[in-house]
């Protein structure tokens, strides 16, 4: 099987993605990856075993950053042999794109040159800041299921809640803020549930750092995203049925990422049926509503 080249484009402001992702394919120096200003990097890729745990057949092998320097580290750390000057010079020596920016707001710029080039591309999340946003990235689309996006967190193995009977109603908390944050566990929710019906309702209560918003579904189902601002909470789903309730477990974040970066990896070997784009934009509508205060 024909080894895939993978380029990588980053860094955005407290996300160290470029560097975690790419040590996912490669393995890293632990040396250098100390130094990536993200210590819970460092600290989990440390449990693993390099390189019977990265993901076979795929190789980071080009990087690009706004700063130089920052592509330089994160090449010594992540073992990517080839610094870009700029981030097109990867088309025509890749297979496929990773836009490890969490910044929606540059996503279509960046993400542009490379989906107009044919190339898959996984872009990190949130796709957009709006549906209308999300929906001009998928426009670029050269073939179906060329965008690849999603919260890690919906490829969590510990994604399930058991027999809880008939679920009635999920509540969520995430720390940090809605725009950035809420994502990540309003699209593992969703694989929890029938979310393909109609939302009939929601309702917004904020206080300005912590948010609060209800949804009610056509399944008889209701959900509570809520968003707590230096709470510490980390990320927790709560699932409630008519014969009990159970916790979602999300397990280690090294098997999060690896999980979701080897789904794109099959999705670009044609082993796998690119599905997020209907979820995502699912994703975006709820997240729309709870912008509206």
């Amino acid at each position: 099987m024909k080894e895939l080249r993978l380029g990588v484009v980053g860094l955005s402001e407290g996300n160290g993605h470029p560097y975690s992702w790419s040590a996912i394919f490669n393995g890293c120096d632990m040396a250098y990856m100390r130094e990536c200003g993200f210590p819970v990097i460092p600290e989990y890729l440390s449990k693993q075993k390099f390189p019977d745990d990265c993901i076979a057949d795929a190789h980071v092998t080009h990087i690009w950053t706004q700063d130089r320097a920052i592509s330089e580290h994160v090449a010594k750390a992540s073992l990517i042999p080839n610094v870009v000057e700029r981030m097109e010079d990867m088309i025509g020596e890749v297979d496929a794109v990773l836009l490890a920016r969490d910044d929606p707001e540059n996503h279509y710029a960046m993400a542009k040159p490379f989906i107009e080039a044919g190339l898959p591309i996984y872009v990190d999340k949130p796709l957009g800041r709006t549906i209308r946003e999300a929906e001009e990235i998928y426009a670029l689309e050269k073939w179906p299921g060329q965008i690849f996006t999603c919260s890690a967190l919906a490829y969590s193995d510990g994604l399930k809640i058991g027999d809880i009977g008939d679920l009635r109603h999920i509540q969520a908390f995430v720390i940090k803020d809605w725009k950035k944050y809420a994502i990540h566990v309003v699209e593992p929710a969703l694989h929890l549930f029938n979310w393909q019906v109609p939302i009939l309702s929601h309702n917004v209560l904020s206080n300005g750092t912590n948010k609060i918003v209800s949804l009610a579904w056509a399944n008889g189902m209701t959900t509570t995203f809520t968003t707590l601002y230096g709470a510490q909470c980390g990320f927790r789903i709560q699932a409630f049925g008519t014969k009990g309730a159970a916790e979602v477990d999300f397990g280690g974040t090294f098997f999060m990422f690896r999980n979701a970066l080897r789904a794109f990896v099959e999705i670009v070997r044609g082993e796998r049926k690119n599905e997020s784009r209907a979820i995502t934009m699912k994703v975006m509508d709820i997240l729309e509503r709870g912008n509206q205060e």
